[in-house]
């Protein structure tokens, strides 16, 4: 009896001591976005939470084992263990819902509606109000286009502008690439139609059939997967549209309809028919994956494709590190012959349908909010994208941030932007876009004296060529768009629209590459079969919808 008493006063004791501990448990947030936090008055009880990133693949590490982790570790007491996607996201997430098993965060991507439909994640709204006063203040005038049918709040998108927009002077979304040493062997010739484009490299590669011993690949593209609309959107951006999605919407009417089916389709997929049956296409561009694709990238033999700038970042890097200007890839803002101009650059955007969620499996989830309250202060933003300043930037006189040569090659060390938390933190998390308040940009590419002090020599030759100081001078700027992009408007899952955009994926996936790959001869029969399949879904159910949604958005409803 007496050491069931004893054990019984010290179970009390415990949950006394537990108790105290969970009260003082606290964080400081800052005043404003621009002060440092002050230290918690109490030693805060550590916890790690499973972060799973569907998003994109990466190095799976703990976000407390680099720099800025540590600091917002020592701050908050929270750690993520992160893990990032390998292999199909559909497939990941359907085991997951099958199970009933999630993680404690998750970057669901465009299994978002899988989730919610799973019942998967909790409401954040109170937590919000009680935890994430930052995330509320930088979000304010986005929170309406993230709501759900019910009202809540259930993710967090990325990247609010806050303050005033800042255009990337560079090139990170949409765009035919082709090596610059093919534009220089060609004496930097004004390249606009997608003619033009395909006899540019055609020619080079008829002259070179061999790159640095391996066979020359005139061009290639990226087909795998749910990256499958870097290789479908392209016949909207040869029309002179941007990246809506599946949809193209009319600048005046702001009616919505497709172009799977369209003419500029049919031109498109003729092209690359011809290039099949010439020898000058990638024979593997509808069966290597996403790693293939980079792998190929970074070999240096290929001369010419189109992507999304975000897409091949890690192929980018290769070339970059091999030291050989000429296989290097530049942007070209290509178009079918007769659009009056291009619009590959986005306006001022918000992606409301895409961000990162809490699930039902997360234990304590204020700590996490608390920990993303921290995250977005201005302070905390500044190490992410810009690191420490006089180490890894500079102030002048007149309070511009800059990048000194050697802060400039530091920070391009993909191995230091790791450790130190950048390439963890920068994105993929509650983050801000735009301008801190003292009129900085937030990112560090996006300041015009880093982008203009990071030219490299060979990048300042294809400038000075085309008369332009950025490369993205080289594109027409983006109309303004309020609905843009009509991609991010959430469609429920099993809705009609949900339906079709599975159905015609699929057929988009069997037949175009049928439609390439076939014989010129049976060109215009693989695409008549292709259109009859097409057209039997209902395709004016689903223009109708993202015509009723646009509008809507147009007149400032969300």
């Amino acid at each position: 009896m007496f050491k069931k008493l004893l054990f019984l006063m010290a179970l009390s004791l415990l949950l006394v001591f537990a108790a105290c501990s969970n009260d003082s448990e606290s964080t400081t947030n800052t005043n404003d976005g621009d002060d440092s936090s002050d230290a918690a008055d109490t030693e805060l009880e550590s916890v790690t939470f499973h972060f799973f990133n569907a998003a994109a693949p990466g190095r799976d590490i703990e976000t407390k084992d680099t720099v800025i982790g540590e600091m917002l570790y020592e701050r908050t007491g929270v750690n993520f263990r992160l893990e990032h996607i390998v292999g199909d996201i559909n497939q990941r997430i359907g085991t997951m819902v099958a199970g009933g098993i999630y993680p404690d965060v998750i970057v669901p991507d465009a299994e978002l509606p899988t989730l919610m439909d799973a019942e998967a994640l909790i409401p954040l709204d109170d937590l919000l109000e009680e935890y994430g006063q930052n995330i509320l203040e930088a979000y304010a005038d986005y929170l309406h286009m993230f709501r759900h049918d019910d009202g809540k709040i259930y993710h967090i998108p990325f990247g609010p502008t806050v303050n005033e927009f800042v255009p990337n002077p560079n090139i990170d979304q949409g765009a035919f690439w082709v090596q610059l040493g093919v534009l220089r062997d060609a004496g930097f010739p004004e390249i606009n139609t997608l003619d033009e484009y395909m006899d540019l490299i055609i020619s080079y590669a008829e002259a070179n059939p061999e790159i640095d011993g391996m066979r020359t690949i005139p061009f290639t593209g990226l087909t795998y997967d749910w990256r499958f609309f870097a290789f479908s959107n392209v016949p909207n951006h040869l029309a002179g549209y941007p990246n809506d999605g599946g949809v193209m919407i009319d600048m005046e009417t702001h009616e919505a309809s497709v172009y799977a089916d369209s003419e500029y389709a049919k031109e498109w997929l003729r092209v690359l028919n011809e290039l099949n049956a010439n020898g000058h296409l990638d024979q593997e561009m509808f069966v290597m994956n996403y790693d293939e694709y980079l792998a190929k990238l970074s070999s240096g033999r290929v001369l010419g494709f189109f992507d999304y700038g975000w897409q091949f970042g890690n192929a980018r890097n290769a070339i970059r590190d091999a030291g050989n200007p000429d296989r290097e890839y530049i942007a070209l803002p290509v178009v079918f012959d007769g659009v009056e101009k291009d619009q590959y650059l986005d306006p001022p955007a918000f992606v409301g349908n895409r961000g990162i969620a809490i699930t039902t499996a997360a234990e304590n989830p204020e700590r996490i909010v608390q920990f993303w309250n921290e995250l977005i202060t201005e302070e905390m933003q500044r190490y992410v994208m810009w690191g420490f300043e006089d180490e890894h930037y500079s102030v002048n006189e007149e309070g511009r941030f800059y990048q000194t040569e050697e802060q400039m090659a530091l920070l391009e060390n993909q191995d230091f932007r790791q450790e130190f938390g950048m390439t963890v933190f920068e994105w993929n998390w509650p983050r801000l876009n735009g301008s801190f308040s003292d009129g900085n940009a937030i990112e560090a590419r996006r300041q015009p004296e880093v982008a203009l002090l990071a030219y490299r020599d060979y990048e300042k030759e294809v400038l000075e060529a085309y008369g332009v100081n950025t490369f993205a001078e080289m594109f027409a700027q983006p109309d303004e768009r309020p609905w843009y992009p009509a991609w991010s408007i959430t469609i429920e899952q099993g809705s009609p629209e949900h339906i079709f955009q599975e159905r015609s994926s699929e057929l988009l996936r069997r037949h175009y590459a049928r439609i390439v790959l076939a014989d010129p001869t049976d060109f215009e029969n693989e695409w008549n079969d292709f259109v009859e399949a097409y057209r039997a879904l209902d395709v004016e159910g689903y223009e109708n919808f993202f015509t009723e949604k646009v509008q809507a958005r147009v007149n400032g409803e969300w």
